[in-house]
């Protein structure tokens, strides 16, 4: 089975698992449609840095085409590489775009993780989905809504950071992978950095 991609060509409804693999590189050429990019983009902030834990995400935007994301934790930041498809007359046929964001470690205010357990016939919990949030210090400008009548003051919201990872959307190995890096950021959140 495949989807049509942006540009023309098929991709595959289902992408590689990059979970087995335990380094950065590996997995992203396993996994993303342009790892050179991601790599080059992380590769200038992280300068030698060890990664110590890293989450990838990729699906098909119907509008849009491919969308890509990767999260690096190097213990004092997380580095965040994003690539997506430019719309259809946004630009010239197969352009995209690439961004980068380096969040710091001690901006990291709370990580919730929630899995999702099923019961399988004989009874065993299994974890078939996890949702991971990482809120930030940070404020969240779209977030902002307006003053209720007769109040002086917006609500604001803080940003955050979220990924989830289903079965169906990545499977049990990068479920496992996910929930691993959160317990790694959790870890880190409140001491002081490297």
């Amino acid at each position: 089975m495949s989807r049509p991609a942006f540009g023309g060509g098929e991709l595959p409804a289902v992408f590689p698992d990059w979970s087995p693999y335990q380094d950065l590189d590996s997995a992203a050429r396993a996994y993303l449609r342009d790892p050179e990019v991601a790599l080059e983009a992380l590769g200038g902030v992280l300068r030698g840095a060890t990664v110590l834990g890293f989450t990838l995400e990729r699906f098909v935007n119907e509008v849009n085409g491919v969308w890509q994301e990767v999260v690096v934790c190097d213990g004092s930041r997380l580095i965040l590489w994003h690539g997506e498809d430019v719309a259809p007359g946004d630009g010239p046929p197969g352009s995209m775009t690439s961004s980068l964001r380096v969040v710091p470690l001690s901006t990291v205010t709370e990580v919730g993780c929630r899995r999702r357990l099923t019961r399988t016939p004989s009874g065993q919990a299994r974890v078939d989905s996890i949702d991971v949030y990482l809120l930030l210090s940070s404020l969240d400008e779209s977030g902002a809504t307006p003053a209720p009548p007769g109040e002086d003051h917006q609500a604001v919201r803080h940003d955050a950071l979220r990924f989830g990872k289903t079965l169906d959307d990545g499977g049990a190995g990068q479920i496992a992978r996910l929930e691993e890096f959160a317990r790694l950021v959790a870890s880190m959140v409140g001491r002081p950095t490297l």
